[in-house]
């Protein structure tokens, strides 16, 4: 549980930035993950008077809004066209509607929670992420960032012409995933994002040309068997070492041969 001492609607983001500086306040934003955290809050930043509730298309890329929530991810056509219902796949299993209709973006993304189906989404299709003060740098460059007090304001998923192909495997349907794995291929590279090792999602490029042409069962095959002894994981709770290594081949497996019937 956690209690609150101060409410401070922010009037602009330095005024949020300036706020959060202090280790003691947070900007709130969903508040589903906060809620859960035993801890006193005296200030809680609350940044939904900034304009950050929106997803605005602009001629390279659509810029998602920190305070946009899953809910209108999952279900905005134009990404939806942009990752062949790669959105949808990914975000419809966290837990349910009422749940995605709360969790905001930035939220989810700030964490970089090692369970996070968003963070392996965005990372596969080549996202950036805006901050306050240290400017744009890609998903998988600020999942390896340690935590700081700067302000994740804007998710920029670029317009680029690829194929998408998402996968999960969950013990049961609302839980937190055992594996997840997002994979993209563009006319210059194929890409392959793996998370809930447990740990934070992971990205792999074939830099090797295992799938040097169309897809098929073998190239297939032998892009997941490279990623599968690539990739480290653990285990917890919900899950194996071994069974989330062999996980993670055939999830890739599986990706690849949706992407090769697109």
């Amino acid at each position: 549980m956690i209690t609150i001492g101060e409410y401070v609607r922010a009037g602009s983001l330095q005024e949020a930035y300036e706020l959060n500086q202090k280790r003691t306040n947070a900007v709130i934003g969903g508040m589903l993950w906060l809620k859960q955290q035993h801890r006193h809050i005296a200030t809680a930043i609350d940044l939904s008077g900034l304009g950050l509730d929106r997803v605005e298309e602009e001629p390279d890329a659509y810029r998602i809004g920190a305070m946009v929530t899953l809910w209108q991810v999952e279900t905005h056509p134009g990404l939806q066209e942009l990752t062949h219902g790669a959105v949808s796949k990914a975000l419809r299993p966290i837990v349910g509607v009422q749940f995605r209709n709360m969790a905001t973006v930035g939220g989810s993304l700030f964490g970089r929670y090692g369970f996070s189906d968003v963070l392996t989404l965005f990372m596969a299709v080549g996202a950036r992420v805006e901050l306050y003060q240290r400017g744009v740098v890609t998903v998988e460059e600020f999942a390896k960032m340690p935590y700081d007090r700067d302000i994740l304001t804007h998710v920029l998923v670029p317009k680029v012409r690829q194929r998408t192909a998402y996968g999960s495997q969950r013990n049961t349907k609302t839980d937190f995933p055992v594996l997840n794995c997002c994979v993209s291929l563009t006319e210059e590279k194929l890409r392959c994002c793996v998370g809930a090792t447990p740990m934070r999602a992971v990205c792999l490029e074939d830099t090797q040309k295992i799938v040097d042409g169309p897809v098929t069962q073998k190239r297939a095959e032998a892009f997941a068997a490279y990623v599968q002894a690539q990739v480290a994981t653990g285990s917890n709770m919900r899950g194996g070492r071994e069974y989330r290594s062999a996980l993670a081949g055939t999830l890739v497996k599986r990706a690849l041969l949706e992407i090769g019937r697109m």
